[in-house]
C-alpha cells in the first residue's frame, strides 16, 4: 500500500504519503488563495522526499470537506485526475475526521470546528478521535452554543469564536498525514471509505441571478 493523501478544504494545502504502516513524507502550507497554484508542487515535493514516482501510488485519499467550493474542488479534481490516469482507487475522507484524528484529547467527547466564513463554522461532535456523532453541519457559533457547551474543541473555527468554544485547542488546520493515517487504518480494517464527493453543505457564492432572462438570436 502507498496512499497519496491531499486536502484543500481549509486554508491549508496539505499532502502526505502513507505506506500502510506510517507516514513516509508530508508537507503543508497555509494559503487560502493559492490552492490551485500550490497543490501539484506540494505533491512533487512529497514524492521527491519519499524517493518514489507517482506511478508507485496504489490509492489516493482526498479530503471531501466540508469546505468552501473554490478550494475544495481543487483537491477533488486533482485526486480524480490521478485516479483516472493511474487506474487506482480514489477514497474520500471527511476533513473534520482528519482533524479529530490528530487531536490529542483522549477518549472523551469533543468538537471539531473549521472556519466556514460568513461568521459560520463547519462542525461536528466526536465521541473520540475515531468516532464522529452524526453528520457535519454549518451554523453560526452562537446558534450551537448549547450543543457544544463544556466540550473541548479543535480547529480554526473553534479558535475564531472563543465565546462559543472557550476550550479551543490545536490543531488549527487538517493535515494530510492524519487523513492518510486514518484512511490506512480503516482500509486495513476492511472498512469502506466514502466516495470522493464534496461536502459543500451550502450553495456557492456565485449564482445565476433570479429572473435572469436568456436572450437567444432569432
Amino acid at each position: 500500500m502507498l496512499l497519496l493523501a491531499l486536502d484543500t478544504a481549509t486554508p491549508a494545502v496539505t499532502v502526505a504519503l502513507h505506506d500502510g504502516r506510517a507516514v513516509v513524507a508530508s508537507f503543508s502550507q497555509v494559503d487560502a488563495r493559492r490552492h490551485g497554484e500550490l497543490l501539484l508542487p506540494a505533491v512533487d515535493r512529497v514524492l521527491g522526499e519519499a524517493g518514489v514516482k507517482l506511478d508507485a501510488v496504489t490509492g489516493v485519499v482526498v479530503g471531501i470537506g466540508p469546505g468552501p467550493y473554490t478550494g475544495l474542488r481543487v483537491g477533488l479534481m486533482t485526486a480524480d485526475t490521478f485516479g483516472l490516469a493511474l487506474g487506482i482507487p480514489v477514497h474520500g475522507m471527511c476533513t473534520l475526521d482528519g482533524l479529530a484524528y490528530a487531536a490529542e484529547l483522549g477518549d472523551g467527547p469533543f468538537v471539531v470546528a473549521t472556519d466556514a466564513r460568513r461568521k459560520e463554522v463547519y462542525w461536528a461532535r466526536y465521541e473520540n478521535s475515531r468516532t464522529r456523532i452524526g453528520e457535519p453541519a454549518v451554523d453560526r457559533p452562537a446558534d450551537i452554543a448549547e450543543q457544544v457547551e463544556g466540550l473541548p474543541a479543535v480547529g480554526a473555527g473553534a479558535l475564531l469564536y472563543p465565546d462559543t468554544f472557550p476550550d479551543a485547542r490545536e490543531p488549527e488546520h487538517v493535515s494530510a498525514a492524519s487523513l492518510a493515517a486514518l484512511a490506512a487504518e480503516r482500509i486495513g480494517a476492511g472498512e469502506e471509505l466514502p466516495a470522493p464527493r464534496p461536502l459543500y453543505l451550502r450553495r456557492p457564492d456565485a449564482q445565476v441571478p433570479k429572473n435572469y432572462k436568456v436572450v437567444t438570436p432569432k
